[in-house]
Parts: C-alpha cells; sequence; structure tokens
C-alpha cells in the first residue's frame, strides 16, 4: 500500500498525525520557511512520544539551497546530532551555484548519514535538469526524492512526476514522493500514475488560545502575517487519505 507521510511543525501536530494512520512524519520547524531544522527540544520530544519513523528536515534557513561554508557545517553538525539521537532518516539537500546537485557536499553528508534513509527534499524541484539529478542521487545512494515535478503543486507537476517516477523504476533508483499540494482531493491522481509514496500537511489553520490580542505588533517581518492563527495537522483528514489509499488499491485496475 502506498505510504502517507505528514509534514509536521510541532510534536501535538506529530502525535495527532500518528493517532491517526500516517506512515512517517517530516518533522520541522519554520512553516512560514517552508521547513526548517527543528530544535534539539523538538528532537528529544519526538524520540520520547512518537512510535513511527520521524525524518527531521536539515535546513538551516529559508531561501535557496546554495550554502556558504559555515552553513554547510552546520547542516554536517545537525545530521551528526540526528544520527546519534537515533532517528532512522532525514530530509536534506544541497545545489550548487547553477542550479546542479552539490555531488561534493552531498557525498560528505551521505557518509555522515551512513544506515539513515536520506531524502533530498524540494531542492529538487530547483536544479536545472531534474532528470540528471534522478541519476545522480541514485548513484549518492538517496533513498526517495521529495518533489512537485518542478511546479508550483505536484498536480502541475504531475507529467514530470510521471516520467520520473518511470525512469525511477528503470534504474532502481530513489522513490518518487510527491509533496506541495497533495490532498484529499486530488490524492487519486498520484495513486494512478503509480506513485508509492506521498507526502501532505493534511492540514488546517486554528485560532490562538490568546484571549488579549495586542494590535498593531507583530513579530513577523510580514505585516500581513496573522499572530493569532497556527497550522496544524487535521487527524480526519490524514484518516481520510489512508482510507482512500487503502481502499483504490485493493480495488482491481
Amino acid at each position: 500500500m502506498a505510504k502517507l507521510e505528514i509534514c509536521c511543525f510541532g510534536i501535538e501536530c506529530a502525535q495527532v498525525a500518528q493517532e491517526y494512520g500516517a506512515n512517517r512524519i517530516e518533522l520541522c520547524s519554520g512553516a512560514a520557511d517552508g521547513g526548517l531544522t527543528p530544535s534539539y527540544g523538538y528532537l528529544k520530544q519526538a524520540k520520547a512520544k512518537l512510535h513511527i519513523p520521524v525524518h527531521p528536515i536539515i535546513r538551516p534557513r529559508g531561501g535557496d539551497f546554495c550554502y556558504d561554508t559555515n552553513e554547510f557545517e552546520v547542516i554536517c553538525e545537525d545530521l551528526i546530532m540526528i544520527k546519534e539521537m537515533g532517528f532512522p532518516g532525514a530530509v536534506v539537500g544541497v545545489l550548487d551555484n547553477e542550479g546542479r546537485i552539490d555531488i561534493a557536499r552531498m557525498q560528505v553528508l551521505m557518509e555522515i548519514a551512513q544506515g539513515m534513509h536520506i531524502t533530498f527534499h524540494r531542492a529538487f524541484d530547483m536544479c536545472v535538469n531534474p532528470l540528471l539529478a534522478l541519476e545522480q542521487l541514485k548513484e549518492l545512494g538517496v533513498a526517495r526524492i521529495l518533489t512537485s515535478g518542478q511546479q508550483q503543486n505536484a498536480e502541475l507537476g504531475l507529467p514530470l512526476l510521471k516520467e520520473l517516477h518511470k525512469k525511477s523504476r528503470e534504474i532502481d533508483g530513489p522513490v518518487i514522493m510527491a509533496g506541495a499540494g497533495v490532498r484529499l482531493t486530488n490524492l487519486s491522481k498520484f495513486i494512478e500514475i503509480g506513485l508509492t509514496e506521498v507526502h501532505s500537511s493534511a492540514g488546517k489553520t486554528v485560532p490562538s488560545n490568546m484571549n488579549y490580542r495586542k494590535a498593531g505588533v507583530t513579530m513577523a517581518s510580514n505585516s500581513e502575517h496573522d499572530e493569532f492563527t497556527h497550522y496544524c495537522v487535521d487527524g480526519p483528514t490524514v484518516e481520510a487519505m489512508k482510507d482512500f489509499i487503502s481502499i483504490t488499491e485493493k480495488v482491481p485496475a
């Protein structure tokens, strides 16, 4: 049966995802940046409170995926910590300034990560030649690629996702996992092209518990950001996605 990975920006969300049937958690902080490395506290709580596989993202900042020396050293140190804490996998990706996979740096990371399952994240969607990148990531030993098919969302990227999945199966390459805008309403489109893993936030926006709300002050650089809502996993949506996968795969082709 196809696996459902849920992107979680907190331990409570991860517990909900686990309770309602997620196969794996991608643990992140920094939702506004698209996912950043979770803190040690988050990681420690994940080890204590979750029993399904948790793959933390390792991304020191938002923006592009071309890192300076200091940033790359941070990535290496975070990967060492995550491995030493006993996580079975991690999510990471590094490009050079020409939009290619940074082979030398990825080799360093793969050496550190021996014995772990490495997902190359959506840095893949910023690379200049996705089919070449697929072959390079196979040679590096990457387990899976999280990708929207190089489009703003995975539904728009379906043609490339289908091509990547076909090519990866031919070369025994990384699993192609669709992510970005994967929802219950379009899940069938990813199952139909044969994908065996999908990635979703399966979330909803919920209001803050704050009663007092100071007007005119924000902690975000974007003044339009709402400080009094946050995004969290919706358990029934996770359950419905799992049920859909189960029912679909039991129906004869």
